[in-house]
């Protein structure tokens, strides 16, 4: 595979090109054009994005920021591997995180919390309708920080996001599974976890979000067991 893909870019206006070769290259990371353990050259890249090499590193660093490119110890760059082999302690990890924080949300939220929720939640739901799953990640990383910020706990908070930052390749395969129809069970699901949260149930808070990660490592787990060999570098 080529170190880089040839992928149009878009014109920038002066002083944009750090923002815009960091979102390019995250949306091919996270969408899989550039698989793990693709390597990454800054020469190519600045030739591609027709800038020096300054602003291609300082978008490396800030994508290496959230564990999408590793630097190796002959100071060569690629885009990070996704440990499959382990995935069973992040999915651990997951639906505690799912619990705590949804719980604790509806334990401890002010009512100024609520609006912020649900409009996170509402643009998840344009992008359910949208069929975008790229804006899907982005919606619900955003919607779940909300209601662990509403749980008022900093710690929990700070690991809830690495796990949605680190776990977003992962959520990209996710709704791969579903094929070409993206379902609008994920906006339910949300529906009636903000609702527990606004209601102060506790347990139906804590036991909704419960079902509702639990699925997802079910439909992730699936799909791995469908496809032994992805079309990927590991």
């Amino acid at each position: 595979m080529d170190d880089v893909v040839s992928t149009s870019v878009p014109e920038r206006k002066r002083g944009s090109g750090v923002k815009m070769v960091y979102e390019l290259l995250r949306d091919e990371i996270l969408d899989l054009v550039l698989p793990p353990g693709s390597p990454i050259d800054e020469v190519q890249l600045a030739e591609r994005f027709g800038m020096s090499r300054t602003p291609i590193r300082e978008a490396l660093v800030r994508l290496a920021g959230e564990g999408l490119i590793d630097t190796l110890p002959n100071r060569s760059t690629m885009v990070s591997n996704i440990d499959f082999l382990n995935l069973h302690t992040f999915f651990d990890a997951l639906v505690l995180m799912y619990r705590v924080t949804t719980r604790l949300a509806a334990q401890y939220h002010r009512a100024e919390d609520l609006p912020v929720i649900r409009a996170h939640q509402a643009r998840f739901a344009a992008a359910v309708e949208a069929q975008d799953a790229l804006a899907m990640i982005a919606t619900n990383a955003a919607l779940h920080s909300a209601i662990a910020e509403a749980g008022r706990n900093p710690y929990f908070i700070s690991l809830f996001n690495r796990l949605l930052s680190e776990g977003r390749r992962i959520l990209r395969l996710y709704y791969q599974s579903y094929g070409d129809r993206l379902p609008q069970q994920f906006v339910d699901e949300h529906e009636d976890m903000i609702a527990a949260i606004e209601a102060r149930d506790i347990e139906a808070a804590d036991r909704l979000a419960k079902e509702h990660a639990e699925q997802i490592v079910r439909q992730i787990q699936t799909f791995f067991s469908r496809n032994e060999r992805l079309d990927m570098k590991l």
